[in-house]
């Protein structure tokens, strides 16, 4: 990876210059929203989308909620997991911060001392944008926007190599994917005893959703009754 730091016809470090000259171009008030949504903000937009593609599964309280809700707890854990692997790489590549290599870079977020590949950010927004995609298409189509917009800002920033973020994309959709299965045969059957304690049911249905489902059911099994009663007296 040491040769990815070197400068000249190195497609990684011009694209890096290029991205990160926006920033000299740039008003200095710009800059700083570019520092808050690339360090802070679009995390926090990535949570807040979570929240409410749940709270529109709750809402809808549809017969698959459970296993709705079970892929909306995935994405968090997800982007944990994905953080978690990306230590040891980080460890094993130890690829220094392109601007301890590269001389001229307007760096917009000072103190960062770590290893560059893979990016956290890269990664952790794409997990939970993959995951969310698994639960939501629309959400999670959404949410793989917001991680591609977080990848631009950490080069635009000065912080990471192209590489690094696309790197953290792959391997935010790697944990994503791969542990999806297991994830869900794992989460599924709690939600689920969750759905039926009367002290978590909130959690995958909102009351409203829980009453117009007991109705339906209750309206199922008179039909029922009825039809077979019908079948009595005809016989």
């Amino acid at each position: 990876m040491a040769g990815l730091a070197e400068s000249g016809s190195n497609p990684d470090v011009d694209l890096l210059y290029d991205i990160n000259g926006l920033a000299k171009d740039a008003p200095h008030w710009f800059d700083r929203v570019m520092e808050y949504v690339g360090e802070y903000g679009l995390l926090l937009a990535m949570v807040l989308l979570v929240v409410w593609c749940w709270w529109s599964v709750r809402r809808r309280g549809a017969e698959d909620a459970a296993s709705s809700v079970a892929a909306l707890v995935w994405a968090p854990l997800a982007a944990g997991i994905a953080v978690l692997v990306n230590v040891p790489i980080r460890g094993f590549v130890q690829r220094p911060r392109p601007f301890r290599d590269h001389q001229g870079l307007d760096v917009l977020v000072s103190g960062k001392s770590d290893f560059s590949f893979v990016s956290d950010h890269a990664t952790l927004t794409m997990a939970m944008g993959v995951a969310l995609f698994v639960a939501n298409r629309r959400f999670g189509l959404v949410g793989i926007g917001l991680a591609l917009l977080e990848g631009f800002c950490r080069v635009y920033m000065g912080v990471h190599y192209p590489t690094d973020v696309v790197g953290g994309f792959a391997l935010g959709t790697a944990v994503a994917l791969l542990l999806s299965p297991l994830a869900m045969a794992l989460l599924t059957p709690v939600l689920k005893a969750v759905e039926g304690a009367r002290w978590g049911a909130w959690v995958v249905r909102a009351r409203s959703a829980g009453v117009r489902r007991r109705a339906v059911l209750a309206g199922a099994r008179g039909d029922e009754l009825a039809a077979a009663e019908e079948r009595d007296l005809a016989a």
